[in-house]
């Protein structure tokens, strides 16, 4: 199970990881505002919006499942069948005090 949740956790990353890289820039940077960005026909600049809208709204869809499931692993840690017992041993423990003396 646990396995599953992190070989699941580990692709949503990689995912996330390509899929920001692959997404272009809003930004039209500083030639954008010089020049307005008049240049380009409608059909020119919409040729690819409908890849980047799906890239856009996927990216979204798994980054927030990437969320949940990282929170409900933090919460559900304490309950895990294989986490180390942390309970306190019945066993005496001998403790030595030392005194220094200063002169």
């Amino acid at each position: 199970m646990y396995i599953a949740i992190g070989i699941i956790l580990l692709l949503a990353a990689l995912f996330l990881i390509v899929a920001v890289l692959l997404q272009s820039s809003k930004d039209k940077g500083l030639s954008g505002t010089i020049s307005g960005g008049s240049s380009e026909t409608y059909f020119g600049k919409n040729k690819g919006k409908s890849r980047e809208k799906k890239l856009n709204t996927l990216t979204i869809i798994v980054a927030i499942v990437f969320v949940l499931i990282v929170l409900a692993v933090f919460v559900l840690q304490d309950f895990a069948p294989f986490a180390p017992d942390v309970t306190t041993t019945t066993g005496a423990v001998t403790t030595t005090a030392s005194a220094t003396t200063t002169a």
